[in-house]
């Protein structure tokens, strides 16, 4: 069967499919439409339609390939990495060109793509970097933006103390502001991906792929439906799911860590919590980021620490008391009239981090067709589009690798480099 969503090619749903409701993107792609049953190898077959999946498969259907896609959940879904609402797009690495660059360019190609589809699911809220005194980092990211041509702008203590009244800058001393950075809708900006490479013909399957145990070239993988499908090449985008699909590779060079993020009530009608009053913001050295109150979430908060290494199908999804009081005592601090607010909202959701945080983008040792693609930890969303640009330069045009995506620089012990 070949699955594509409700709006592509006008075809009428079989009597199995029939839906009653309107239906949202993530709706008609989950429920997807059944065409025929012809056998056809595609030219790639992806597993895994998070954002590294779902552009991949973007980039190669605009490049004319013929494309499976596969998900077993669901895009953007609550267990995923790409799950959940919000994500920054910042430009900010400290010294590391690499990464800025690649946002520069992901940046460019979410606005393009968002105003074709007609989805504002980019909010320029600006980032705000805030540093301590003795914070080398924020001199090096200066640093580089100017290099790269980033436009932001730099503040003292004195400077964000009246632009920022609500915050409070207990041992901060000098900041940086990227206005035109900001958040992604994360949950439905993989939706919208999805659609929109199935309306240029990418086929989606509602199915999980059995895991591959061939060396060399592999013809065809199956799915726990009983389907196979075939394909002159195979990309692995599933995320904290990929040590477990290859375990003997990447069993121990994947590192999915549990991550808690808190939402905390904003007092009615204030204003001075909502961007543009706000901005997404980062304090490197506490390693803690928070976002502004949008849609009425209110404000976001969560430690970027990598937390404790769990499994993505059985970790608890409820936030734990010892976070909670953490949490609560920093927003005490950080935010002091909202000393008293209530918690709305949490997530539990993880990383799938590498040893150093650098991206996982690279062909299978011993199957020549299979490749990886992984390795976000924690940073990767913004991404979506580079990696899919990368990945399909890889695989179509043989083009030049980036020697820190490569697995063999990836370790069996964590040593974080990239932040």
């Amino acid at each position: 069967m070949c699955f594509s969503s409700f709006s592509a090619h006008g075809i009428k749903p079989s009597g199995e499919l029939q839906v009653q409701r309107e239906t949202t993107g993530c709706d008609r792609i989950r429920a997807g439409w059944v065409c025929t049953k012809m056998q056809k190898t595609y030219d790639v077959a992806v597993i895994g339609a998070g954002v590294f999946g779902a552009w991949t498969a973007w980039h190669l259907a605009k490049r004319g390939q013929s494309v499976a896609l596969l998900e077993a959940y669901g895009p953007g879904h609550s267990r995923a990495s790409s799950g959940g609402e919000t994500r920054i797009l910042r430009m900010g690495y400290g010294a590391d060109e690499l990464y800025t660059r690649s946002s520069q360019r992901s940046l460019i190609e979410w606005r393009d793509f968002f105003r074709a589809v007609r989805q504002p699911l980019f909010l320029e809220t600006g980032v705000l970097w805030m540093a301590g005194k003795g914070d080398a980092r924020l001199g090096d990211t200066s640093a580089t933006l100017k290099r790269c041509g980033v436009h932001f702008v730099e503040y003292d203590r004195a400077s964000l103390e009246k632009r920022y009244p609500q915050i409070a800058f207990e041992e901060i001393h000098k900041g940086i502001f990227e206005p035109e950075s900001g958040v992604l809708l994360a949950r439905r900006a993989v939706a919208a991906v999805v659609e929109d490479a199935l309306r240029r013909g990418v086929a989606y399957r509602s199915a999980q792929a059995t895991n591959p145990r061939e060396a060399g070239r592999i013809e065809h993988v199956t799915t726990n439906q009983g389907e196979r499908i075939a394909a002159g090449q195979f990309v692995f985008a599933c995320g904290a799911w990929l040590g477990k699909v290859f375990p003997d590779v990447l069993g121990a060079r994947i590192f999915p860590s549990r991550q808690e993020v808190f939402f905390f009530g904003i007092p009615a009608g204030e204003t001075r919590f909502a961007p543009p009053a706000l901005p997404t913001w980062l304090f490197q050295e506490d390693l803690v980021y928070g976002m502004p109150d949008i849609e009425g979430r209110g404000l976001k908060i969560a430690f970027d620490e990598h937390g404790e290494r769990v499994d993505p199908d059985t970790q608890s999804r409820i936030v734990s008391p010892e976070m909670t009081k953490a949490v609560r005592a920093y927003v005490a601090r950080r935010f002091p009239s909202l000393g008293d607010a209530p918690i709305v909202e949490t997530r539990v959701c993880q990383y799938e981090n590498t040893s150093s945080g650098d991206f996982l983008i690279d062909r299978h040792p011993e199957m020549e067709n299979v490749w990886f693609a992984g390795g976000g930890s924690g940073h990767g969303f913004k991404h979506g589009p580079a990696v899919g640009n990368y990945l399909a330069g890889q695989l179509l045009d043989g083009a030049k690798p980036e020697p820190r995506f490569s697995l063999k620089t990836k370790e069996t012990t964590e040593k974080r480099a990239v932040y």
